[in-house]
């Protein structure tokens, strides 16, 4: 009996250990000690790996640069195959691309995460207090209400892949939007109030 239930008990642990990759077919591997990988300085640990070898997702042993921004020690970072960044989530409340962006506190059951374009370009955020960006009065949460402010776009802001806004939530009334709305511009109107060219079609 106790023979037959091994198998079953191996079978389990590799699927859980599946399950918590970010990646479906990443699989798990336990660095003994701080490596560098790819140009992305892990932290000994648990790190997962494509298929083929490429790395999938680790944790940071030291702040580094990660796409077009600085990633605090300890954020976990997800990269694509050919090593682009994916996903950032950052231990606690930091500045993030000269953003105040929320952090994943330990103990939470919610994951904050930042996203890259495939250029390393930062995508979106979630912001620690109201900021203004670009001159719109963007809404931000509290880095102590993981558990509600994730799940919704309270505090989400988005980017073109240019890097001028695209969207937030607003913390006030602005350009004739009331507090509490969701302000989207198009690409061209950014560029415009930004005086930033747009990329060749």
């Amino acid at each position: 009996m106790k023979t037959a239930l091994l198998p079953i008990c191996l079978m389990c642990a590799v699927g859980v250990s599946l399950c918590l990759a970010s990646e479906p077919n990443a699989i798990r591997n336990k660095l003994d000690h701080d490596s560098t990988i790819q140009g992305i300085p892990c932290a000994r640990g648990d790190a997962w790996f494509y298929p083929n070898g490429a790395l999938n997702q680790c944790t940071l042993s030291r702040s580094t640069k990660i796409g077009d921004v600085l990633a605090p020690r300890h954020s976990v970072v997800e990269v694509w195959p050919n090593g682009a960044p994916h996903y950032l989530t950052i231990p606690r409340s930091a500045m993030v691309g000269g953003y105040r962006v929320m952090g994943s506190r330990a103990g939470s059951s919610s994951t904050v995460v930042s996203t890259f374009y495939s250029d390393g370009k930062l995508r979106s955020v979630y912001l620690v207090g109201d900021q203004t960006i670009e001159g719109v009065p963007c809404r931000g949460g509290s880095e102590w209400n993981l558990l509600a402010e994730p799940g919704n776009d309270s505090n989400y802001v988005e980017f073109f892949d240019d890097g001028t806004l695209e969207s937030c939530r607003l913390a006030h009334e602005y350009g004739g939007h009331s507090s509490g709305q969701r302000f989207s511009r198009p690409r061209v109107a950014a560029a415009a109030e930004t005086g930033k060219s747009q990329p060749a079609q």
